[in-house]
């Protein structure tokens, strides 16, 4: 380890004396040995060092207590004060302010000379940073080893936390995936070091580290092995939700047998004989991330599932309802630069009810808000769930004549029904809405009936073309 300046004073060969009173830092390490005969050499110092001198340019009492106070401003350690040459003893002057300065002062014989000191310095903070050296490989493996022996995170930020005698906590946006304290505050910058992880994603995971620590270099490493395990993770949590959503669709399209689809659901880790609830979490702009994003911690038990391009968590309905997990869900992503639309199913039983959950999540997600609540007993989430009904040909026998209409002619007669029945068959609020005439307005639905043998005026005509309508929204953004 490093040498100090009472440790040289321990060493016979040297022959130094101690001639300053100061008592506290004698102990101190020397980081360097700095020979100088300049009256100030203030500018050549770092710090910690210890400074040897004849005195050959220090003649005067001034010059001499000058010298002390320039290098204990710059930090030095301690003075050795070679005697026989300029000088036959330590001047008093300098010892009297080294005293009032504490500043630890030596003196060396005329027979030691100066390189004596520095080499055996340098070999103690050579022999130092070795064992530094080694103790950081022993850590690298020791870390190395919880991760690959199947210990995980947890294992690898347990040894951490031992190897800087200090909590650890990890964490990603504001969920905790490990604290080494239970019931540890959530870590600020006041008391905690942070460390980024970087995985290349929007996963903004920080490694804080509680003062007081002392990092050898482990903590680099560390954060090195964090983030190839955080990638691991998202490889695996890709593997598993790509897995899980074949299940799920199959039993979404009822192309199982009840048996069969309670086996395969059971397989994922969804119980299906209690209530379940289905999370629908759809985002246009970041799919791709959303099929690999994390969960907030709630949400870590649920079975999760990618199903066409968008994420599903099944969550066992405990009672408390799903809106604040979803809440939750919607705030995690957001946190994670994910723009999601977060739609909720009922809770049901049985490989049926979580069909039937599933579709109202997935038409309550259209209703566009950040996070929105099921309504019960949806036509369109009847209808969606039930395979054996042919909606999508349904939809486009109805809409193709004015989608292919609008197409030739830019008429906007699509535009002109959506209006018309989002604003129950107002003509007067269509023609507002979309800034036309109410005769233009009155002619674009006549021509709309004659298209499609559809009468939007009409009552069940209107339900025709609404359920139309529905179905490709639904359709457009789930294709099957």
């Amino acid at each position: 380890m490093a040498i100090s300046l009472a440790a040289l004073l321990g060493v016979p060969s040297l022959g130094l004396t101690k001639t300053g009173v100061a008592e506290t830092t004698w102990h101190h390490d020397i980081r360097w040995v700095a020979v100088t005969e300049q009256e100030d050499p203030q500018r050549f110092l770092n710090g910690g060092e210890l400074i040897l001198t004849t005195g050959m340019r220090l003649k005067t009492a001034p010059e001499q207590r000058r010298f002390v106070r320039q290098v204990q401003r710059a930090g030095a350690v301690g003075i050795g004060f070679g005697v026989g040459l300029t000088h036959d003893a330590v001047p008093p002057a300098l010892v009297a302010e080294a005293n009032r300065w504490g500043l630890p002062v030596v003196e060396v014989p005329y027979e030691t000379p100066f390189i004596a000191i520095g080499k055996l310095v340098a070999d103690a903070q050579s022999a130092d940073h070795y064992a530094k050296l080694e103790r950081l490989i022993a850590g690298h493996q020791v870390l190395a080893r919880a991760l690959l022996t199947g210990g995980g995170l947890g294992e690898l930020l347990k040894h951490l936390g031992t190897m800087l005698r200090t909590e650890i906590i990890l964490t990603q946006f504001t969920a905790q995936l490990y604290n080494s304290a239970a019931g540890s505050p959530s870590p600020t910058t006041d008391g905690w070091a942070s460390y980024p992880v970087p995985t290349g994603r929007r996963d903004a995971c920080t490694l804080w580290v509680r003062h007081p620590f002392e990092d050898s270099g482990i903590i680099g490493y560390a954060q090195n092995l964090i983030s190839v395990e955080l990638n691991n993770m998202v490889k695996q949590r890709q593997s598993q939700r790509a897995l899980a959503g074949q299940v799920l669709e199959d039993v979404i399209h009822g192309t199982l047998e009840p048996t069969e689809a309670t086996r395969r659901l059971a397989g994922i880790g969804v119980n299906s004989t209690r209530k379940n609830v289905v999370l629908l979490a759809e985002s246009a702009a970041h799919a791709a991330q959303l099929a690999s994003s994390s969960l907030p911690q709630p949400l870590r038990t649920a079975v999760t599932a990618v199903v066409g391009r968008d994420l599903v968590a099944v969550v066992h309905d405990d009672g408390s309802g799903a809106a604040a997990l979803a809440r939750g869900l919607s705030d995690h992503l957001a946190e994670a630069g994910i723009h999601a639309t977060i739609g909720i199913g009922g809770a049901y039983t049985k490989p049926n009810g979580l069909r039937w959950s599933y579709f109202e999540a997935r038409d309550a997600a259209s209703h566009g808000l950040p996070v929105n609540e099921p309504e019960r007993l949806s036509l369109t989430s009847l209808l969606l769930a039930s395979e054996d009904v042919p909606l999508a040909d349904m939809a486009n026998e109805s809409l193709n004549p004015l989608r292919q209409f609008d197409a030739a002619h830019g008429a906007g007669l699509m535009a002109t029904l959506e209006s018309y029945l989002g604003n129950n068959g107002s003509v007067a609020a269509v023609a507002e809405e979309l800034t036309l005439h109410r005769n233009t307005v009155r002619y674009r639905l006549a021509q709309i009936t004659e298209l499609t043998g559809y009468d939007p005026a009409q009552t069940a005509d209107r339900v025709q073309l609404w359920l139309a309508l529905a179905v490709q929204r639904l359709g457009a953004r789930h294709p099957r």
